[in-house]
């Protein structure tokens, strides 16, 4: 089957069977055996403006269709994965069209409903079998805190017992912060004593950050990129921590020690075990070379910023100097 049935399909449906329109363009579309990038183009363009015009069942036969596809069109089974999970639940379960950064996307909007229907998927992701499992049972994190958190201290705070039934589930994520901060803040003596000179720069960066002075960690991040102060007040001043995330995948944090310092930077940004982890997915993917070369235009920005800044001098020195010269001439000439 070529494109051109698409076209003939369009023509001999009648105006208004919008119905008929989607069902039979897919099922066409499907028994290719490999259709051109053209071809995926131009179901997507058919579709798409159809799809709020045609009924469930439609759009949960075109799901089921779509999922035995190899050749899919992307955007059309990002639609569909957006619908309930009673429609959207065997293209989340078998369609090879979302990836890991879709499949996570979808979790976090939709929650345990699209989340289990993804579990179900065959070779899944092992960062996105943990979210899922996280979603299932988020006491988790509130009653054993991250294995690779809890060998950074000696000494964790211990977790009461007592009222754990009284805890909404949404807490498990503050008490988690809680613990975080209570294992890396300095206790006794040490407290008072300025221990960042000669530190290496995780630690400054760790002391800073749970100072909850912003111009404190702002300069301990200045010191470790080597960038400016105004380039690291600019990437903690954004309303999210996508910045932030850059800079420490450049000094090559591992997760737990780049969570901490994130969680005591934008404490709003993690409120739920479901942004606990979609920050550690997040670490994970994000290449360091990619990272680098955040930094890097960091660094230019700055160069070129002060070659900016410094440019009125420098004319001023070239302006006196021409002035300089023009007296000495004119002392000659008399």
């Amino acid at each position: 089957m070529s494109s051109s049935d698409f076209r003939q399909i369009a023509i001999r449906t009648e105006a208004g069977k919008a119905e008929r329109l989607f069902r039979a363009a897919v099922s066409a579309f499907c028994s290719l055996t490999r259709p051109s990038r053209r071809e995926i183009a131009q179901l997507e363009d058919l579709t798409l403006p159809l799809f709020d015009e045609v009924s469930i069942e439609s759009r949960r036969y075109v799901a089921a269709a779509l999922s035995e596809c190899d050749y899919a069109p992307t955007a059309l089974v990002r639609r569909l994965a957006e619908e309930p999970v009673e429609i959207a639940a065997p293209l989340l379960t078998r369609s090879n069209a979302l990836s890991d950064i879709d499949l996570i996307a979808l979790i976090g909007r939709h929650g345990l409903p699209h989340a289990r229907a993804i579990a179900r998927r065959k070779e899944l992701n092992p960062t996105i079998a943990d979210l899922i499992r996280v979603l299932e049972r988020p006491t988790l994190v509130k009653a054993r805190p991250p294995e690779t958190v809890t060998r950074l201290a000696s000494k964790p705070e211990p977790v009461a017992t007592a009222d754990t039934g009284r805890h909404a589930p949404g807490d498990a994520a503050e008490n988690a912060r809680r613990r975080l901060r209570s294992m890396m803040r300095p206790t006794g003596d040490a407290a008072d004593v300025n221990t960042f000179l000669g530190q290496p720069a995780y630690v400054k960066l760790r002391e800073t950050a749970l100072t909850g002075n912003a111009a404190f960690f702002q300069t301990a991040l200045a010191d470790a990129l080597e960038i400016d102060f105004a380039t690291a007040r600019s990437v903690t001043g954004q309303s999210g921590y996508a910045a932030l995330l850059a800079a420490l995948r450049a000094l090559d944090l591992s997760e737990d020690r780049a969570f901490l310092i994130a969680v005591a930077v934008y404490p709003g940004e993690f409120p739920h075990p479901q942004a606990i982890r979609l920050f550690l997915d997040r670490y994970r993917l994000l290449h360091r070379e990619a990272a680098l070369d955040k930094v890097r235009a960091w660094k230019a920005e700055t160069l070129s910023r002060a070659i900016r800044d410094n440019a009125p001098d420098a004319s001023g020195v070239e302006h006196q100097a021409s002035n300089s010269d023009a007296a000495s001439a004119s002392l000659k000439a008399s």
